[in-house]
């Protein structure tokens, strides 16, 4: 079992408290990404659970054994970092090796370790050269071999993909991702890339100003987020956000044009009531009726249409419509968007907290 529990975890820097009781459960195999802004405390816990960072109170366990005060290297955990952190004078075979000649552990089986991980990720040809002489997706591979020859209980990646590009981003998603599906090792990953924490983690822990905001499996926390500051951060486009009235018994929101829309759940408890109206970008749809709207920019993308959109209805603040179907959109035109019924999400006007928990019924 390679089981990580956190419990009331803070930080100081003096009267600066980077961390706030922080409480997380990782289980046994569990891929679980930190993501937030730049300054959230996402990185500070991961060097904390590395023991690169001390521990101002509570505790963190590794296996039922609280580890606040072991070194990092009686935690049992491997770590990549953002800059490979390779010897530049040693081969990809020395580099690989390193950390298990440090351990004393026999050469033929620190040999066959690194050939059967230089084998899983593709770096049998690159054994004999040195870090200059490989490109960035192939030294974070060896930095990522290097941590899987020494079988840790706890994987631990500090933004391993921020240096390489777009295409190679990708590319290394799929790498780590499938790597962990072949070792099953326990594995947290700090990332300020919400594409990245969508697609590789099982369970997403989204993290602010040193507190979770919310954690859960990705569709579960993209489709019912606790608060506004989740609902915006996860999602590329970002959710669009409205300010409106609850009226008719809470079964329908007007906005600040006139215009208005049904809800698939009523909330008369709160009719007449000041509220923000979320919706998906991809849950907007063109319409014959609903909100009026002025085409800004038009942003073809192959696959699908983003189109962003000025209307009253939100304050002067541009909304934003994915389309699938190619439409001939041009700016300055006069069109009408409604929301897709069942997909609407409700939040607490200045708090951002989610009002209701019942939308469940998102069609994709």
């Amino acid at each position: 079992m390679s089981t990580v529990k956190i419990r009331e975890l803070t930080k100081q820097y003096g009267h600066a408290q980077v961390l706030r009781g922080i409480n997380l459960d990782i289980k046994d195999g569990q891929f679980v990404v930190l993501v937030g802004p730049s300054g959230c405390g996402k990185s500070t816990l991961l060097r904390m659970i590395a023991g690169l960072e001390e521990v101002s109170s509570g505790h963190i366990a590794i296996n039922e054994r609280i580890v606040n005060d072991l070194p990092p290297k009686e935690r049992d955990i491997a770590m990549v970092f953002q800059n490979y952190a390779l010897y530049p004078h040693m081969t990809v075979r020395d580099n690989m090796a390193f950390s298990l000649k440090l351990r004393h552990f026999p050469p033929a089986e620190i040999n066959a370790r690194v050939e059967q991980v230089a084998a899983s990720l593709g770096l049998t040809p690159l054994l004999s050269r040195y870090p200059r002489q490989l490109s960035g997706g192939q030294r974070q591979r060896v930095a990522m071999g290097r941590s899987v020859v020494r079988q840790p209980q706890v994987f631990l990646f500090d933004e391993p993909l921020s240096n390489l590009d777009a295409k190679l981003r990708v590319q290394m998603r799929s790498e780590i991702k499938q790597l962990h599906q072949r070792l099953h090792t326990t594995t947290v990953y700090v990332t300020h890339d919400q594409v990245e924490a969508m697609t590789m983690g099982d369970l997403v822990v989204v993290m602010r100003d040193g507190v979770i905001e919310q954690a859960g499996d990705p569709l579960s926390l993209y489709d019912c987020p606790a608060n506004q500051f989740v609902a915006s951060f996860l999602g590329s486009p970002a959710m669009n956000f409205l300010p409106g009235i609850l009226q008719n018994e809470g079964s329908e929101i007007r906005f600040a044009d006139g215009s208005s829309c049904a809800l698939h759940d009523s909330r008369p408890t709160r009719n007449g009531g000041p509220v923000v109206f979320g919706i998906r970008p991809e849950h907007l749809h063109l319409a014959a009726s609903g909100i009026p709207a002025n085409v800004l920019v038009v942003e073809p993308t192959g696959s699908e249409m983003i189109v962003m959109l000025e209307t009253t209805a939100n304050a002067g603040n541009p909304l934003c419509m994915v389309l699938r179907q190619r439409h001939h959109l041009k700016p300055g035109e006069r069109i009408f968007v409604q929301p897709q019924t069942g997909c609407e999400h409700l939040f607490e006007s200045g708090s951002g907290t989610r009002i209701s928990e019942t939308q469940n019924h998102f069609a994709h």
